[in-house]
């Protein structure tokens, strides 16, 4: 990746709007089909490698789909979803309990997780590794440093060649005429990167919002404090967290639905859009969307 790409994607955060519009958009299970093989190929085997799950690996992959794909934590931060997976969802699993497997607690690194003032990167992990005073901490931390840096590196061999959903370059041409348009991600900045400009997508995106720049809901909140009035901006993504973030900024919010991404885009493409520069998109129709959407992800795990 050129940097002097990267650098120029920052007029929105530096205060300088484009367009009377904006538009932010989740990548991964949004505009690509990517969620199953980075979790199934990357997320979930070194889970089970570095954290010391090979006991009860079936029960483990079990938990990751189910948190990372299939739940209302689809599209968490990883850390948190590890954090769930290991304090909540794996000790209740039926395989668990019928092996009476003890899942490693990670107390150190859950308690970092769980820390409102925890950056949850690997920037984050350097840092409380550097700032405490205990081995044990920095051994845990160290340890999913590890993990973390290693899924990067597997996502980088393994995910690639896989092509926008259809219809979301079509929607793409259609509104970036009118909106500044951004990624707005977990997902490190880099990667991010490299798949959007595998498709040819960078160019119709002034900023690259990656997990480096702290959550969704943050971004947003940055976002919210330039020049774009409320009912200008809007939030593209197949996941509650995405929906949270709009939410908790107060911005409009478009679902691309788990199962029906093809579908979803196409109905933005030839009808939400045009909803949303018309002003015609917040209240009845938006309220629509979102009882579809909060159908199509349970919150609870089918074992318990």
């Amino acid at each position: 990746m050129d940097h002097s790409m990267t650098s120029q994607k920052q007029t929105i955060c530096e205060g300088n709007p484009k367009q009377d519009f904006l538009i932010a958009i989740d990548s991964d299970g949004c505009v690509f089909d990517a969620m199953g093989i980075k979790q199934r190929e990357c997320f979930c085997p070194m889970m089970i490698a570095y954290f010391g799950l090979q006991p009860v690996a079936e029960a483990a992959r079990q938990c990751k789909e189910f948190a990372d794909l299939f739940s209302k934590t689809r599209g968490a931060n990883r850390h948190v979803t590890i954090a769930r997976i290991l304090t909540e969802l794996l000790p209740s699993h039926p395989l668990v309990k019928k092996r009476n497997y003890k899942v490693p607690p990670f107390r150190h690194y859950v308690e970092w997780v769980n820390n409102p003032d925890s950056f949850l990167s690997n920037e984050g992990l350097k840092k409380a590794i550097s700032e405490s005073a205990q081995a044990e901490v920095r051994q845990e931390l160290s340890l999913a440093l590890t993990w973390s840096r290693r899924v990067n590196e597997m996502v980088a061999e393994i995910v690639r060649n896989i092509p926008p959903f259809p219809f979301v370059r079509e929607s793409f041409e259609k509104i970036s005429p009118r909106a500044d348009l951004m990624v707005c991600s977990a997902t490190p900045a880099e990667a991010l990167e490299r798949e959007w400009a595998e498709h040819g997508l960078l160019q119709y995106v002034q900023l690259i919002a990656g997990q480096e720049r702290g959550s969704k809901t943050d971004v947003l909140a940055a976002i919210r404090r330039e020049k774009y009035p409320k009912n200008h901006i809007l939030m593209i993504g197949d996941a509650p967290s995405d929906q949270k973030a709009a939410f908790q900024n107060q911005v409009l919010f478009y679902p691309i639905i788990p199962g029906q991404e093809e579908i979803s885009w196409k109905r933005f493409y030839e009808e939400a859009s045009g909803k949303f520069f018309a002003h015609e998109y917040s209240g009845a129709y938006e309220k629509t969307l979102l009882s579809e959407f909060e159908q199509c992800l349970p919150e609870h795990p089918p074992w318990g």
